[in-house]
């Protein structure tokens, strides 16, 4: 059966599957983006701002990280998301507060850490400032991408900046006053943003406090955005509206970030939240699949120096030796072994035993 575990973070919730094993199919891997609509879909899934797949690691960090959008698109990055996969691990693993992790993102290396108050602190790295690198086609002056936005009914001002994925920040007086949606979505998809954007508008409260509200690429208004949280601050430096540290309210609540010395990494402190653990029903499945592949066996791992699921997408590369074949054996005698009421028992057995222990850390 295929597990997962759903976080918020200021409201920013995910799907997190767990593959760092190597236990997930390939159809969950490489997901159809119809696939992860379905899932994230909040009348007809279970409902979610994104799918995030904690996977083996391809370089030096510890795991590797893929998050999905409400709309199946894939992101490189997700402040957010990747706190809530970071409070997914230690609940798991049973971390105590310092533990630090390795992420690989399509972003870089990201590192996040458990606080002793249970929220995570993210060195998010240094942010993108040269237009081709965010990417947009706003000029860079003095040190920010900046310019002009024309709409369908005015020119906004805006600013851009790259936190491993692109953000537009534009400034306003009064956040309750500008059509939202409308803005929102015209950014998202303009011209000036060659892959889309993230948009965040700007009230400016005091040097230390700003407050945003959030247009996500592919996932339209959430109610907070990591990523656009330290892109904010970063533009609003340079602009000279902010301090190198400020609060930055969001809908779903305040972010910590700070720019020391306005150079270097970007650090953005914040929590992340359990919502609920579950199992996906057949009808959620991918089409194809009907539960996660079983661990190889010792024997049948020996013979494998290669990754199957890497090294096999466009064929087999040892037929006489499938190791897919070989799983799906071991799921074939298990699906006739067990019946679907036992599966459904060890499976929320798995899930109580997990949420107990963290439940018992939690009030240690």
């Amino acid at each position: 059966m295929l597990q997962f575990s759903k976080y918020q973070g200021l409201g920013n919730d995910f799907l997190i599957l767990e593959g760092r094993q190597g236990q997930l199919p390939q159809s969950v891997v490489e997901p159809d983006p119809v696939w992860v609509r379905q899932l994230c879909d909040r009348r007809f899934g279970i409902g979610g701002d994104g799918v995030i797949l904690a996977l083996p690691p391809q370089g030096q960090g510890d795991l590797r990280m893929r998050i999905f959008n409400a709309d199946g698109s894939e992101a490189e990055m997700c402040g957010n998301g990747i706190r809530c996969l970071a409070r997914f691990l230690a609940d798991s693993d049973g971390d105590a507060p310092g533990k630090r992790w390795a992420i690989e993102t399509p972003a870089g290396l990201i590192r996040p850490e458990l606080q002793s108050d249970g929220q995570l602190r993210v060195d998010m790295g240094a942010p993108f400032l040269e237009p081709s690198s965010i990417p947009t086609t706003l000029p860079l002056v003095d040190g920010l991408a900046r310019g002009s936005a024309d709409l369908a009914d005015r020119a906004l001002e805006v600013a851009a900046v790259g936190m491993g994925n692109p953000h537009v920040v534009v400034p306003v007086e009064d956040l309750n006053a500008i059509p939202f949606d409308a803005w929102g979505a015209a950014l998202e998809v303009h011209h000036l943003f060659p892959a889309k954007t993230n948009v965040h508008f700007l009230q400016v409260h005091a040097r230390n406090r700003l407050e945003i509200r959030v247009w996500e690429r592919g996932a339209g208004p959430t109610l907070a955005c990591g990523t656009g949280a330290c892109a904010t601050l970063v533009a609003a430096v340079l602009l000279g509206l902010a301090d190198d540290h400020a609060e930055v309210m969001l809908p779903g609540g305040p972010l910590q970030i700070a720019w020391p010395g306005r150079h270097g990494a970007v650090l953005m402190t914040g929590p992340a939240v359990a919502v609920f653990d579950g199992v996906l029903s057949p009808d959620l499945m991918p089409v194809g699949e009907s539960l996660v592949a079983e661990p190889l066996t010792p024997d049948v791992a020996d013979n494998a120096p290669f990754d199957c699921s890497r090294d096999c997408v466009d064929s087999c590369q040892q037929p006489d030796n499938c190791l897919r074949d070989a799983a799906q054996q071991q799921v074939q005698a298990f699906l006739n072994s067990t019946s679907l009421d036992a599966m459904l028992n060890l499976a929320s057995e798995s899930l109580e035993q997990r949420t107990r222990a963290r439940f018992e850390r939690d009030t240690l």
